[in-house]
């Protein structure tokens, strides 16, 4: 069935102005080119109803302004007083975040700052910087409450400018796979749902028979967002329905980091994305296990996203991704805070012998990843007094009940690993048996890439490559199930197993995208070094926000060369941890679930400081009872289970058809035309915003300053080889290099004594700060003369030091025989006599030297090439452009029409 060409609709309202009337908002929304408009209405007259407006209707530039200038006019108290304005401008604004109601009248949130933080395929990630709260209702109908400003205050300690993103064209709650595939369904089935939807649009060309459904049609797509990573979908519950799904921004919470990986100049740009889960979200205590919905805590679901930004284009370029979960483990248990003891005691609140709340989970996994799911369950497994070991004798119970009513093929894989235990051994290398951990998931889950394998991967195949699981398809790969990985906080100890299987995967998207030769990588790497970053960073931002810390145990705590200094930041991190889970986590639950809609104020009813707990409110089950009883045999969602190993969200049906909005437009309208929407050639440039998007480089922030050292991101530096560090102490270097020789690379890990000396890692932040040492290939001599002055002399380097080799040696005989090879090489290609090369030769070649073509060219080498084949339409296009020059014009076709009329419209409607 062929496939249509199709794009994610962008979103025309990304600038809002807000106009105010004593008895009315008006809020304009335009695209980015100011082209087009739209007018939401909002009453100011009603103390406590929402009452919004939405004409549906697009005004042109023109329109708006008249529109604009007759409300100013007949808002005004006298006619044709000029002194007082009857429209004024509020405020200026790039985004809706919801509508709020307390014990009063309903707020608007809007979005006043954002930043960019991501680009994939030219679809702008953006980072909420601030919002403005406003009261809709006018101060002559107000009523007010006392305990109306507390909620107020209450609602706010959610810092929306805290780790908050969205996009105006990607969805963020949704898989980069998900998003493609979706852009990839069959013809037939778009043009049933365009029928359904008809474009309702005004076309100046219609009496020419020029229709925007003809042959040069691109379907628009946009899918519903999953509601369990949207954290504002209760705040847009209000207006959802009443105005144009334009309006509708969803938000989401958790992690979004970008950093560039340069490969011999060509960039890749390496994407993490955390979604966390607004379902039973909270903080560490005060959220544990799961609800009765088979929603856990601290569930976040991690995304690597792996892309050439050579080419934007989702159709025409090269994109990967890898997705991996953590979450609390799916049981109902809990932990209680009042004894002020460091590690409360674990406690399972409910017996749960059919494994219903495991079955719900797991259910919904089934339906967003497929199978297999994987569970990596690092709990403590040994312990003097039962603490977490009970939560893994229950999981296994739980598991090994579901596990038996699924077919084989598609049971729960289920894999226990003390790292705890590990990590105190000094015979044992923690990050080596999690790497074998991680290569067994990513072989059995595989990973996605929109592209076919690559011919080199054809031609030399990797034997790792044969054994990748996923399901294969005619456009590349699929990755099929996930890995779910959990210890008691899903903090420290699945950040770095986390790390472990996206390092594996990232080593089998670059070979996928044909940019290394094995689908391996290794430590101490550029490449590895700016993913490592990237992780850590997500590893501190979600602990902060569940845990109210940064990471306590880091990734170089398990590869045993942290610096000594890292110990005093482990024990204050931890002090940080206790204090805000001991004072400030109630005052934050109380904000998530003021936010999220799961407690709503109302009048005769408790205030929520009141509430002794929020058990009932995150457990339904506790008010009423349900209906429907869920099976204990047949535990999963009707038509999941014949889909495996594919997705069901993923699946071509009538269900998830219904969740997709499909139009068709020409192909240079500006809802679907990203190419307009990235470089935006209609507005004048700036610096600021054209370099707002400072990320990592891999040449700048990570490859060493020296001349000579090779430039490929994949090979392994010293310790003291990076781009944060300049020269130092030389003592200080030797003691780095002998304490990374004993590294988590070597066999034996070092002593406790040899670790809390090591300062390597951190310190090359510290020495850029000691003084102002130069970066350049010249070294500089600092000396200390009297009273602290410094003097610096130019010292002249040898050509050891600039070329590797000291070229007044003698070539060694290895040197000779390689370089006669190359010369051999090279006039074989080139079809000569070797009888005259003996010169050249200290050892006979005729056994070393042995040629097999493999290039499909017959003149492809570096002496000469195949001249390029071009296309008759190129040739025609290049004749009609010297005809052009002379005068010659020729005819106008279709395609020049419609880009005519679309000019026409853009520039004068």
């Amino acid at each position: 069935m062929p496939v249509a060409a199709a794009a994610p609709l962008i979103s025309s309202v990304q600038k809002l102005v807000l106009y105010e009337t004593r008895a009315r908002y008006f809020l304009v929304g335009s695209n980015p080119a100011e082209t087009k408009y739209r007018v939401l209405k909002i009453d100011r007259t009603e103390p406590k109803d929402l009452v919004i407006i939405d004409d549906k209707h697009v005004y042109t530039q023109q329109e708006v302004r008249e529109l604009l200038g007759r409300l100013d006019l007949g808002n005004r108290t006298k006619m044709g007083q000029k002194g007082s304005s009857g429209l004024s401008r509020a405020v200026s604004a790039f985004g809706i975040v919801g509508f709020v109601r307390f014990l009063e009248g309903y707020y608007i949130v809007l979005i006043t700052k954002r930043r960019k933080m991501a680009d994939i395929g030219g679809h702008a990630i953006y980072k909420i910087e601030d919002t403005n709260m406003i009261y809709i209702p006018n101060d002559s109908v107000r009523v007010s409450h006392p305990d109306e400003a507390r909620y107020l205050r209450i609602f706010q300690n959610v810092d929306l400018s805290s780790n908050f993103y969205f996009s105006y064209s990607y969805d963020l709650s949704h898989s980069l796979q998900y998003n493609l595939t979706v852009l990839r369904m069959p013809l037939e089935i778009l043009k049933t749902e365009t029928a359904q939807t008809r474009q309702e649009s005004f076309d100046i060309f219609e009496d020419e028979g020029l229709s925007t459904q003809g042959g040069n049609g691109v379907f628009g797509i946009c899918s519903k967002p999953y509601e369990k990573y949207v954290w504002n979908a209760k705040l847009l519950e209000a207006v959802r329905s009443a105005v144009h799904r334009d309006w509708l921004l969803y938000i989401i919470n958790g992690f979004c980091g970008q950093s560039k990986l340069l490969i011999y100049g060509r960039p890749i740009y390496v994407t993490l994305i955390a979604r966390r889960s607004s379902k039973f979200a909270g903080t560490r205590f005060l959220k544990r296990g799961s609800n009765d919905e088979g929603d856990v805590a601290n569930e976040v679901e991690t995304e690597q996203i792996l892309y050439d930004a050579s080419v934007m284009s989702f159709s025409a370029g090269s994109y990967s991704s890898y997705v991996q979960v953590r979450g609390s483990v799916p049981l109902y248990w809990s932990q209680d805070i009042s004894t002020m003891m460091p590690k409360p005691p674990i406690t399972l609140d409910q017996a749960d012998p059919y494994a219903h709340v495991a079955a719900l989970h797991f259910d919904q996994m089934l339906q967003r990843f497929g199978s297999p799911i994987i569970i990596l369950n690092l709990v403590k497994e040994r312990e003097k007094r039962k603490h977490e070991r009970i939560l893994s004798e229950e999981l296994v119970a739980a598991v090994t009940y579901l596990n038996q009513f699924l077919p084989p093929e598609h049971e729960i894989i289920y894999i226990p690993w003390d790292m705890a235990k590990y990590t105190k051994s000094k015979l044992c290398n923690v990050l080596d048996r999690l790497n074998v951990i991680a290569e067994s998931a990513v072989k059995k889950t595989g990973f996605f890439v929109n592209r076919p394998d690559s011919y080199c991967s054809i031609l030399r195949p990797d034997e790792k490559w044969k054994e990748l699981g996923g399901c294969v398809v005619s456009t590349g790969r699929l990755q099929t199930g996930v890995l779910r990985t959990n210890c008691v906080d899903c903090l420290d100890r699945t950040n770095t197993a986390q790390f472990m299987v996206g390092k594996c995967a990232l080593a089998y998207q670059l070979y996928s995208l044909g940019l290394i030769d094995k689908p391996n990588l290794q430590f101490d790497t550029d490449a590895v070094r700016l993913f490592e970053e990237l992780y850590e960073d997500h590893g501190d931002t979600l602990s902060l926000q569940y845990g109210g810390s940064q990471l306590v145990h880091r990734v170089k705590t398990y590869r045993k060369i942290a610096p000594w200094t890292q110990h005093s930041k482990d024990i204050m991190q931890t002090l940080s941890r206790y204090y805000s889970n001991a004072f400030s986590d109630a005052d934050r639950q109380d904000s998530i679930n003021l936010f999220l809609g799961v407690f709503k104020p109302a009048e005769g009813k408790p205030h929520l400081w009141e509430l002794p707990t929020d058990f009932y409110l995150h457990h339904k089950n506790t008010l009423s009872l349900s209906q429907t009883r869920q099976s204990y045999t047949y535990w999963w969602t009707s038509g999941v289970l014949k889909h495996l190993p594919l997705p069901f969200d993923e699946v071509t049906c009538a269900e998830n058809r219904r969740k997709l909005t499909v139009k068709k437009f020409n192909k240079y309208e500006e809802e679907i035309d990203i190419h307009n929407e990235f470089f935006r050639p209609y507005e004048l440039s700036s610096f600021d915003e054209t370099f707002c998007l400072a990320m990592t480089n891999s040449t700048r922030d990570f490859m060493p300053k020296n001349v000579g050292i090779d430039p490929s991101p994949f090979t392994v530096r010293k310790p003291d080889e990076t781009g944060k560090s300049v020269l130092g102490n030389k003592n200080n270097r030797e003691e780095t290099v002998l304490q990374r020789k004993t590294a988590a690379s070597a066999p034996p890990p070092p002593s406790e004594e040899a670790m809390s000396s090591s300062s390597e890692d951190d310190s090359g932040t510290d020495k850029e700060d000691e003084g102002s040492v130069s970066q350049r290939s010249t070294p500089v001599k600092v000396t200390d003369t009297g009273d602290n002055t410094k003097i610096t002399e130019n010292v002249v380097q040898s050509t050891r030091d600039v070329y590797g080799v000291n070229l007044s040696d003698t070539p060694s005989e290895d040197d000779l025989a390689i370089y006669a090879r190359f010369v051999q090489l090279g006039q074989s290609q080139h079809k000569q006599d070797k009888g005259g090369q003996q010169f050249c030769s200290r050892q006979p070649l005729d056994k070393v030297i042995n040629l097999m073509p493999i290039s499909s060219f017959s003149q492809d080498n570096i002496y000469e090439v195949q001249p390029p084949r071009v296309d008759r339409q190129s040739i025609e296009i290049f004749h009609a452009h010297i005809q052009a020059g002379r005068g010659n014009m020729q005819p106008l076709g279709r395609d020049d029409f419609l880009m005519y009329r679309e000019y026409i419209r853009n520039r004068y409607m």
